[in-house]
C-alpha cells in the first residue's frame, strides 16, 4: 500500500494505492483564490497545512488501514509552487522517516502522464504525450513508465494560463478555461480564423501572440459576438495543440498520442484530439476526466512504478519549483 500526496498548487489531495486499484482518495479544492483571479501562494500553503492531516485521517478511516500497512509514501516533488510543495513533501518525508518506509519523490508532469493508467485501457508504448495544464504545455515521447523524453514545450505562457488571461481581460471568473469553454459552446468556431503561432523550436509552443491577436480582433471586429470570438480562438488553440502532437508522432513513427492535464477536461479538445488521431491513423489516449486536474491518484501510480523498481528518493532531497 502506497500513500500518495499532491500539493503542487492549490489542491490538497491524498490517495491510497496498492498497484492495482485506488483504495481511497480525497481532494480539497481551494475556492478562496477565485475571488482574487488567481492562486495566492501563501494562502495555498497555509490551506495545505490545515487540510493535509485531515485528509490523511479520512482516507485511512475509509480504507480501514493503519500506518503499519504502508510500504512507501509518494509525494509531488515538483514542479509547482514551492511553498505548497514544501508542505506536502516535508509531510511525506516525516512519514517516511518515522515509519521507516521509502520516500518517493514524483515529478508532477510525469504523474499527469501516469493518470492514463487510471482509465479503462492502459497505454501501450511508445506514445507521444501532450501535458496541457495551467502552468505547463509539454510534449513528451514516452517509451516506458519510467522513460520520458521532452520533445517541446511552451516558449511563454502555458495553454491554461493563456485561457486564464483571456478570461481576465473579458472580466470572467477564475479559472478561465471553463468560462471560455461555456461561451465557446454558444459560438461559431469558424467566425474568425486566428493565425497559427510560429516558434523557433519546431516542436515548441507559443501562446503570447494568440493572446494579443484576440484583443486586436475584438477591437477591430465589434460585429463579432463574444461567443463567436471565444469559439474561434479556442478552436485555433486546440487545433494547434493537436496538429503539432500528430505531426511529431507521424515524423517519429510513433503510432499513439495521449492527452493529459487540466486542459484535457475541455470537451472540444477531447473531440479534436480523437478526430486528429483518427485522421492520421493513430491511436488516441485521453486521461479520465476525473483525473485531468491535479490529484493524488496520479502521484500514486507514478510513485508505484518507481517503488517496484527500487527508485527511492533520498530523505534529504528537496522539492523544486521548475523542471
Amino acid at each position: 500500500m502506497i500513500l500518495a500526496i499532491e500539493t503542487s498548487c492549490d489542491d490538497t489531495s491524498v490517495a491510497l494505492y496498492d498497484g492495482e486499484r485506488i483504495h481511497a482518495e480525497i481532494t480539497y479544492r481551494q475556492a478562496i483564490h477565485a475571488t482574487y483571479g488567481g492562486v495566492i501562494p501563501e494562502w495555498a500553503s497555509r490551506e495545505h497545512e490545515v487540510r493535509l492531516p485531515q485528509a490523511i485521517r479520512e482516507i485511512f478511516s475509509h480504507a480501514q488501514i493503519t500506518w503499519e500497512d504502508l510500504r512507501a509514501v509518494a509525494a509531488a516533488q515538483g514542479p509547482g509552487l514551492l511553498g505548497s510543495l514544501l508542505v506536502g513533501y516535508t509531510f511525506a518525508k516525516a512519514i517516511a522517516a518515522s515509519s521507516n518506509i521509502p520516500l518517493i519523490g514524483v515529478h508532477h508532469l510525469e504523474a499527469h502522464i501516469a493518470s492514463l493508467y487510471l482509465g479503462h485501457e492502459a497505454p501501450l508504448y511508445p506514445f507521444v504525450a501532450l501535458v496541457a495544464t495551467g502552468g505547463h504545455t509539454h510534449l513528451y515521447l514516452v517509451e516506458s513508465p519510467l522513460t520520458y523524453h521532452l520533445v517541446g514545450k511552451t516558449q511563454d505562457d502555458a495553454v491554461g494560463e493563456a485561457f486564464d488571461k483571456i478570461a481576465a481581460w473579458l472580466g470572467l471568473p477564475y479559472p478561465g478555461g471553463p468560462e471560455i469553454e461555456n461561451l465557446a459552446k454558444k459560438g461559431n468556431p469558424h467566425a474568425y480564423t486566428f493565425p497559427t503561432p510560429r516558434t523557433e523550436g519546431r516542436w515548441d509552443f507559443s501562446f503570447s501572440g494568440l493572446k494579443s491577436t484576440f484583443l486586436q480582433v475584438r477591437a477591430a471586429h465589434p460585429e463579432l459576438t463574444i461567443e463567436d470570438l471565444c469559439a474561434s480562438w479556442q478552436e485555433r488553440v486546440f487545433r494547434y495543440l493537436t496538429e503539432k502532437a500528430v505531426a511529431y508522432a507521424r515524423e517519429a513513427g510513433v503510432p499513439r498520442i495521449a492527452l493529459v492535464g487540466g486542459v484535457a477536461a475541455n470537451a472540444r479538445l477531447r473531440t479534436l484530439w480523437q478526430e486528429g488521431a483518427r485522421a492520421a491513423n493513430l491511436q488516441a489516449y485521453i486521461a479520465p476526466l476525473r483525473y485531468t486536474m491535479d490529484n493524488a491518484a496520479m502521484i500514486a501510480v507514478a510513485g508505484w512504478h518507481r517503488y517496484v523498481n527500487g527508485l527511492y528518493t533520498p530523505i534529504l532531497s528537496a522539492p523544486f519549483a521548475r523542471g
